[in-house]
């Protein structure tokens, strides 16, 4: 019998699908890829925005119009947070939420016995613990996703997360290790860690992130060690200086900014001010050297003046990301930003969100001219058009000519000419 996996969203879901992948296998499912007919349609959904819902929606409907005799699986964010949007998706024939999503085996065992529709949507608890497997691989990457932390106990005025996710919750460090070795067996030389507030990780455990870092870098095999998005509060002076004395540790950080503003900042429930920002940036690129820093903005949250605006564009430029993902503000149901007044139109978030991510994106081809010239070191993924592409440690994308195939190999790599999306070079 033939499943196949539609991911939205996050490294988290797309994690979280790698689980499943596992899981269907070992029940012997032969995992296909969405484009193609499969028995079992799965979508793993994502509910950060209003088109996340929506791109969910019309996923599930695409999958049973594609074949309708098909069970259609939806489960992930959406279930989870908007269970009644959730069951009127009538071409969903399973609903599972994402704190149960261990439990797709037996369900599809059940609709298959019955063919009825199996609403199975179980609600997070205050007291949950971490739950989940450990994976072996990550089907179609040369760098794995390591989930390690669920939840999220930050309740940011405009996020709906909490909800979807529930409270913080920590992977036992031994499990991780377990997962480290398991993934250097199978030749993954780099790993990423993720989780929904990732710098909390340990928190709930008497641990800290910098347990899970110090883990790979003593695990044989494992050459590079990335980190997902953090929190710039939850970021210590002695967590940086445990990073920076780990060799494998990719100085590439990824830091939730959201505002440059700080009256905006209050009204998000931000734990941090702009100074606060400033001198976390300041301490990392002393710390590291080529660090790259990274960062999510949202554009025209409510009540957003135009001054306002404008100091997010002063501070994105004193700060010179090396990118920036821009997206306009989006209304979540339940939060308290879904109360406020103020809310602009949409065609004012738009415009907000394209004047920045203009700003961000010449910030970004200046920092590409800067590496002409120089070396790097990549990790090449998967060859596309005549080219080997891949990161170097801070994450500047490269592209080297090759009729070769170097996925999964680190390479030193002489930077040649600099573009707008990314680098390319030639082999040392």
């Amino acid at each position: 019998m033939k499943a196949a996996i539609f991911t939205l969203g996050c490294k988290v879901n797309q994690y979280e699908s790698q689980e499943m992948t596992e899981m269907l296998t070992k029940n012997g499912y032969l995992v296909v890829d969405s484009k193609e007919h499969a028995d079992v349609y799965i979508v793993n959904s994502c509910t950060v925005t209003a088109e996340s819902n929506r791109k969910t929606r019309q996923a599930v409907r695409h999958f049973k119009k594609m074949n309708p005799d098909a069970v259609v699986v939806m489960t992930g964010c959406v279930p989870q947070a908007f269970p009644d949007e959730a069951l009127s998706v009538k071409e969903a024939d399973i609903i599972l939420g994402n704190k149960n999503n261990c439990q797709l085996i037996s369900s599809l065992n059940k609709w298959f016995e019955a063919k009825k529709t199996l609403n199975n949507i179980v609600m997070h608890e205050n007291d949950d613990k971490y739950t989940g497997g450990i994976i072996s691989r990550f089907e179609g990457h040369t760098r794995a996703f390591i989930k390690i932390q669920d939840g999220c106990n930050r309740f940011c005025s405009y996020c709906a997360i909490p909800y979807a996710r529930g409270r913080s919750r920590s992977k036992p460090i031994d499990d991780i290790k377990k997962e480290l070795d398991s993934l250097a067996e199978n030749g993954f030389r780099e790993v990423v860690f993720v989780g929904i507030n990732l710098s909390a990780y340990g928190r709930d455990i008497g641990l800290s992130l910098t347990d899970a870092v110090i883990a790979a870098q003593h695990t044989p095999g494992i050459e590079r060690i990335r980190l997902g998005s953090l929190e710039p509060d939850h970021i210590s002076d002695e967590m940086i200086d445990a990073f920076a004395s780990c060799s494998k540790f990719c100085p590439q950080f990824h830091i939730s900014l959201q505002s440059g503003c700080d009256s905006v900042l209050k009204r998000m429930n931000r734990h941090y001010n702009t100074e606060e920002y400033r001198h976390l940036v300041k301490k990392l690129r002393e710390a590291f050297s080529d660090t790259s820093i990274t960062t999510d903005i949202i554009a025209g949250f409510p009540g957003e003046s135009e001054e306002e605006f404008e100091d997010t564009i002063s501070f994105v430029k004193e700060i010179c990301f090396d990118k920036v993902h821009v997206f306009p503000y989006s209304i979540r149901e339940g939060t308290k930003a879904a109360k406020m007044q103020g809310h602009l139109l949409n065609s004012v978030k738009n415009e907000r969100a394209n004047r920045l991510s203009a700003v961000c994106e010449g910030i970004r081809r200046e920092k590409f001219a800067l590496t002409k010239d120089k070396t790097v070191s990549v990790l090449f993924e998967m060859p596309k058009d005549g080219y080997n592409c891949g990161y170097t440690r801070n994450y500047t994308p490269v592209k080297v000519k090759s009729e070769a195939d170097l996925s999964g190999e680190i390479r030193n790599v002489l930077i040649t000419e600099a573009n707008d999306d990314f680098c390319i070079g030639e082999l040392l």
